[in-house]
């Protein structure tokens, strides 16, 4: 009978023996025969050991990749001047960054110049035309003055060997000038002793004149003109518009 109980007690211990064997095998959730990790992984995920510089383990390649937004997107917040009015007048020309829809440059007229007539000793026969731009921008004297004398019916000649090289331009203040020779004969008789002078601006287009308001001028005292006399274009020297 002893024999028998200390048989039976070995028995049991080698049972509890091999229950807590098999307790220390299996996993946190009692699953026994849960394989290790595998070598050069990390908590089961792959370890990358490329040049990237990826956060969470993740492939270079992958990093910090941005995401393109749509182009209609994209355009939101910015403003194009594109199609503005700014840099075109209602005529297409340039206007200089303005929208006020005027030319860069005017047209010198009656309204924004202050035209003046003074009587020269040299040469003779000669009266001079001042024309001062008096605006607040640039305009151009086209061609010649347009003349006439008194009830004159026709334009006074114009001298075409006078013509500048280049259209005058003036700035704010500066001026143009333009001499007139009265007779081309002294030993003509047919001379008119004239009083006041009529004077039209040009445009670009020499065709016709331009501007609203004519400028009426009083001649000098004894003043007298004939159909051979001439006008010349306008100069932008003195000295030049004298020469003629």
């Amino acid at each position: 009978m002893r024999d028998n109980r200390i048989r039976t007690t070995a028995l049991a211990a080698t049972a509890l023996l091999a229950a807590l064997s098999l307790t220390a095998c299996s996993g946190d959730d009692g699953k026994a025969g849960a394989a290790a990790p595998a070598a050069g992984t990390t908590s089961g995920r792959p370890q990358v050991t490329g040049t990237g510089t990826g956060t969470d383990d993740k492939p270079a390649g992958n990093a910090a990749r941005p995401t393109a937004r749509p182009a209609s997107v994209a355009s939101q917040g910015s403003t194009s001047n594109t199609g503005s009015n700014a840099g075109s007048g209602k005529d297409g020309s340039a206007t200089g960054g303005s929208n006020t829809g005027r030319p860069a440059t005017a047209t010198c007229i009656g309204e924004n110049t202050e035209v003046t007539l003074t009587k020269v000793s040299r040469p003779i026969n000669h009266l001079l035309l001042t024309m001062t731009n008096t605006g607040s921008r640039a305009c151009n004297a086209y061609h010649a003055p347009k003349l006439r004398f008194d009830d004159a019916q026709a334009v006074f000649p114009i001298l075409d060997d006078s013509r500048p090289q280049a259209v005058v331009t003036l700035a704010p203040g500066r001026s143009a000038y333009a001499a007139i020779l009265l007779t081309g004969d002294v030993e003509t008789n047919d001379q008119y002793k004239g009083s006041h002078l009529t004077v039209h601006f040009s445009a670009k287009d020499p065709s016709g004149s331009t501007g609203t308001v004519p400028d009426e001028l009083t001649l000098p005292a004894d003043t007298y003109w004939d159909d051979k006399g001439f006008v010349t274009y306008w100069q932008s020297d003195m000295a030049d518009a004298l020469t003629y």
